[in-house]
């Protein structure tokens, strides 16, 4: 009987994490469609995923006022969502990559934005954009960023970003 809850609280999360995985992959394939669809189209797609995002966010609180159990893997996945509705980050996989808590594969993203940037097959402006996303995440996983990284940071991290700091931080807070 112990190991039940803990079979049903894995299963939650599986299941929270697939629901999360396909909101973030509906975000990443309307990017690429973009030039495909008609403005308002796009637009109207977009509203709704966000409205997803919102009601998956609002269930998460749910759950997360009312289960202790999975408070610190559900965190990870409010801020994602958090930072997805905020339009914190404007890349899917960075957010999907941040609520996995996977700072390995967003460091190896940056390699690849940095090698894709010395041959010219990324713009300066969506690496920017890019890398200040990335550097974000790392340091609110918790990770140590280089000073040339922190610097750069700081140089480039713009009102958004700052909006996701707070809406981390006071998750944080509430959470005490």
């Amino acid at each position: 009987m112990a190991s039940r809850g803990k079979t049903e609280t894995s299963k939650l999360k599986q299941n929270l994490e697939e629901q999360l995985d396909r909101l973030m992959q509906q975000l990443q394939d309307l990017e690429e469609c973009r030039e495909e669809l008609d403005t308002d189209e796009y637009e109207e797609t977009k509203k709704e995923t966000l409205e997803q995002l919102s009601e998956f966010n609002d269930s998460l609180k749910k759950i997360m006022s009312g289960n202790m159990t999975l408070v610190d893997e559900l965190s990870g996945m409010q801020l994602a969502i958090q930072a997805a509705i905020s339009q914190a980050f404007k890349t899917p996989e960075v957010i999907r990559l941040f609520a996995k808590k996977q700072p390995g594969q967003l460091r190896t993203r940056l390699a690849e934005m940095d090698r894709d940037l010395m041959v010219g097959k990324l713009e300066r402006d969506l690496y920017t954009q890019q890398k200040v996303e990335i550097l974000t995440a790392l340091r609110k996983l918790g990770e140590k960023l280089t000073a040339d990284d922190e610097a750069f940071l700081s140089a480039n991290a713009g009102a958004i970003l700052s909006q996701f700091e707070k809406v981390s931080t006071d998750l944080v807070v509430a959470k005490k």
